[in-house]
């Protein structure tokens, strides 16, 4: 029998703290604005919007460093407006594919769809990555959408370096030249992983990608064997679709009385 085809739809929004705040505030989008967490006198910066970095902030800073700044518009982070969001936008890409994966990462929203098979429905995989970016934008969140028939290389050029289009669509044959300029950040390496690629040199995909299979296996095992074969493009992803919570529903009638339940 012949492998279904596989086909990925990544949807990333980062920043996701603050636009989770800013989508519905829009006399606050001209001006800088920082989202801070912890508690007092520790409090830092988890989350900026684009004007807040242009005027030199930047995440990691303290409160007191904030205030040095000129009249930045400090908001605390609201893990509430988070899950709606969040919410809101896997239903939203739920509209194009009932196989939805959440990768919940601190500061970033990355949505992982499994689009293969559904070209009947909605065209080419460019016109679905447009039909979604419009929807998306119009709840107020600013993302991109890379598409590409392995789940790992959309997620990594999704997490890379502003693309000039918020829409890649990546093909088979250019998967290993895509992500071969990206740095190893989109990797979620370990601390000795990066540590250890500092000290050989290796800063991008590409180079992690020419480095010999056997060799790097020997120094570093099984790990680097998965790191090379995700900076090839060629490391097979599991898909495990997120499931709708089961709830159930208590309600009373005049003569009934009924449990219903519901996902």
């Amino acid at each position: 029998m012949t492998k279904p085809t596989e086909l990925y739809a990544c949807l990333y929004a980062k920043e996701f703290p603050a636009q989770s705040l800013l989508r519905l505030r829009p006399e606050l989008h001209s001006k800088p604005c920082v989202v801070i967490e912890g508690e007092a006198p520790s409090q830092y910066v988890c989350s900026l919007n684009t004007k807040a970095r242009l005027a030199g902030l930047a995440r990691g800073m303290t409160r007191v460093e904030v205030e040095t700044f000129s009249e930045p518009v400090v908001l605390s982070r609201s893990v509430q407006a988070e899950t709606v969001t969040r919410s809101i936008l896997l239903e939203c890409a739920g509209a194009f594919s009932p196989r939805i994966e959440d990768h919940k990462e601190d500061a970033a929203l990355l949505c992982g769809i499994d689009i293969a098979g559904t070209k009947s429905l909605f065209g080419p995989p460019e016109l679905l990555a447009q039909s979604l970016l419009q929807r998306v934008r119009s709840l107020g969140i600013s993302a991109r959408v890379v598409v590409s028939d392995n789940f790992h290389t959309a997620a990594c050029l999704a997490k890379g370096p502003m693309a000039r289009s918020a829409i890649q669509i990546i093909s088979s044959q250019s998967k290993a030249e895509a992500l071969s300029g990206l740095p190893l950040t989109v990797l979620d390496l370990t601390d000795i992983q990066t540590e250890t690629f500092a000290l050989w040199g290796i800063r991008t995909l590409g180079n992690l990608a020419a480095l010999p299979e056997k060799e790097l296996s020997a120094r570093m095992g099984q790990d680097g064997k998965r790191l090379r074969q995700l900076a090839r493009g060629e490391h097979p992803h599991l898909f495990q679709p997120a499931e709708p919570p089961f709830t159930l529903d208590e309600q009373m009638g005049r003569n009934t009385r009924c449990i219903w339940g519901s996902d």
